[in-house]
């Protein structure tokens, strides 16, 4: 998602910021700007769009040895020069970026700010305007901060100017990454430390409600009650694989942590001039000439695939099969007049599918590819392609991918509808949808201490697990189960829920852990007693359940989405169970055992 940037030193800042920002274009955004403060003078140059449109606005005299820099992704207000960070306080005094989501914004302006001016549509400007109250209430800028930050309630890494302190850059997190960069006579703030890695290879870690002062040769870190906190810098090993980690311990968590963003650039990806959804013509040529779509995947594709059925068949009204790779190569049914064919693969190199595309092509059939990696054997052998745009992807288990193929084929479905005139699919805001489920995506990655604690309790000892669900939480818990047990190595099995009594719930003992993933309104009730009749037999249940659908005892509320984009978001716990489990199991993370990233043989 969003980027920040800051710097204070002797060097003029200008570069520094506009070079950082750049390492973080791959998060997606849709506006850019800097604060640059030259002794007491503040320069705010923002712009809707590109860096480079940013960097050309800036031009060649601008000046400060004191910077902060943000790309920004709209949250609250539409992408425009006015919402575009950095912002300042009515007086001007104030500056400040800001990552995250504050959630009781609107509380604070009506409790706080009633008569102030604001000239954007943030709940970021909620923020600099309380520092400036509290300011000219008395209080000295860190106290006016720190007073502040005590009232937010949500996610949020701030880095903050005060022209009236031109030696001093203010910085905190809640919930959002922000790292301190060292060096000899500047100190450096980033979101992530790629964005710095030119300029640094020290680092210190800022934790959940503290509060960084930093001097061009003096860091301080406070807790918000004014403790002083001792933390000693680490070295980032400069290499190309590291610097595509950047400062996370395993890849996995940070291709969990990129999915908001990688939505993000998938809306941006798929949109037209008018911001509405666009498909090539040709892939939609392809799909509407179709009687039927036969999805051929392996693994976390196919599980992505039977979304995909859901989402074509009801916003498209095309049947769909889903099938997978390996099987259908070998024991082909019989097919439809007109198919077309859809591979859904991450690496673009699956030897399982690959081998299904030659035979059908063969055979005279028609064949799209859903991959993330252009130039990809099955991009180049299709006859069209769709990208999922998710970045690199090199954790053996894959997170960032799946929910890239679930947008994507959001997108296709609805494209494909709308021509067809579906009037679901016309009516389907997806553009809005899909930017409220990264909204609901970026808060689930910010849940990592409660999942954290889930695993530790359910899943450090146990030997199986289970994941229960109806409808497309069914294909989750598929996903969800394949996920823990390759890289923690717990049996563990995805079932609908329906079918547990059919013969599975034979494999109940005392304690056995089963997970039950409830989005959706019409099966609630159901679900939920299919988790009674597993409590009855001594399961140790813990229920994942939408924003509207939660009841007292719920271990975890999902934030509300769309009920076809719910797998978006209700993966995402499932995704840090599997990585917390495997920690609290000693397991290799990133490489689990027996597997490989590109499965390139059958």
């Amino acid at each position: 998602m969003c980027g920040i940037v800051g710097y204070i030193g002797r060097n003029n800042a200008k570069e520094i910021l506009l070079n950082g920002l750049e390492k973080l274009e791959y998060r997606g955004y849709d506006s850019a700007g800097i604060a640059l403060l030259d002794h007491e003078q503040v320069t705010v140059i923002k712009e809707k769009g590109r860096i480079a449109d940013l960097r050309k606005k800036v031009g060649n005299e601008a000046f400060g040895e004191v910077g902060i820099g943000h790309t920004r992704w709209a949250t609250h207000g539409k992408p425009s020069e006015e919402n575009a960070h950095p912002h300042q306080s009515a007086s001007g005094r104030f500056v400040i970026v800001h990552n995250g989501v504050i959630e009781n914004y609107a509380s604070l302006k009506e409790t706080y700010l009633e008569g102030a001016l604001f000239k954007s549509d943030t709940d970021t400007e909620v923020i600099v305007q309380l520092i400036e109250k509290f300011a000219q209430e008395g209080l000295e800028t860190k106290e006016a901060i720190r007073k502040t930050l005590r009232l937010l309630h949500g996610s949020y890494a701030i880095c903050v100017i005060d022209k009236n302190q031109p030696d001093t850059l203010f910085a905190a997190k809640n919930k959002s990454p922000l790292l301190i960069g060292t060096g000899t006579n500047f100190n450096v703030i980033a979101s992530d430390a790629m964005a710095v890695l030119k300029e640094t290879s020290e680092f210190i870690e800022i934790a959940d409600e503290e509060l960084v002062i930093l001097k061009r040769d003096q860091i301080e870190i406070e807790t918000l009650d004014g403790e002083e906190v001792e933390r000693a810098p680490f070295t980032a090993t400069i290499d190309a694989s590291d610097i595509e980690k950047g400062t996370y311990p395993h890849y996995m968590l940070k291709e969990i942590d990129e999915q908001p963003a990688v939505m993000r650039r998938i809306i941006q990806a798929y949109q037209n001039d008018t911001g509405e959804i666009s498909v090539d013509q040709a892939v939609l040529d392809e799909l509407l000439a179709s009687d039927r779509v036969y999805i051929i995947a392996c693994g976390t594709s196919s599980h992505a695939g039977y979304v995909g059925k859901v989402l074509i068949e009801r916003l498209a009204g095309i049947p769909v099969e889903v099938h997978i790779s390996s099987e259908f190569g070998y024991n082909m049914p019989l097919l439809s007049e007109n198919p077309l064919f859809l591979f859904i693969t991450q690496s673009g190199e699956t030897a399982d599918s690959r081998q299904v595309l030659v035979k059908v092509k063969e055979m005279g059939y028609r064949t799209l590819t859903l991959t993330n990696v252009p130039g990809s054997t099955l991009d180049r052998e299709a006859d069209q392609a769709m990208y999922l745009h998710a970045g690199p992807e090199i954790a053996v288990a894959s997170t960032k991918a799946y929910t890239a193929q679930v947008a994507v084929l959001s997108i296709l479905a609805v494209a494909a509808g709308r021509a067809r005139g579906n009037k679901a699919a016309i009516q389907f805001d997806l553009v809005s949808e899909l930017g409220i489920a990264a909204t609901a995506m970026e808060a689930m990655v910010s849940s990592k201490e409660l999942v954290e604690h889930i695993a530790g309790e359910f899943l450090a000892t146990t030997r199986n697990a289970f994941f229960i669900g109806r409808s497309v939480d069914y294909f989750v818990a598929m996903e969800a189960a394949l996920k823990l047990k390759e890289i923690s190595y717990i049996q563990t099995e995805g079932f609908a829920s329906g079918e547990l009594k059919h013969g599975t719930i034979a494999l109940i003992e005392d304690e056995t852990p089963v997970f039950a993933i409830i989005t959706q309104e019409n099966i609630n009730w159901n679900i939920r007693g299919n988790v009674n009749e597993v409590l009855a037999r001594g399961a140790n249940a813990c229920i994942f359940a939408m924003e509207g659908l939660e009841q007292p005892g719920d271990q975890l509320v999902l934030p509300h989405v769309h009920e076809l984009l719910t797998p978006l978001v209700s993966v995402i716990p499932c995704q840090l169970l599997a990585y917390y489990a495997a920690l609290h199991r000693d397991c290799d993370v990133d490489k689990p055992r027996n597997l490989a990233k590109s499965v390139t043989v059958e």
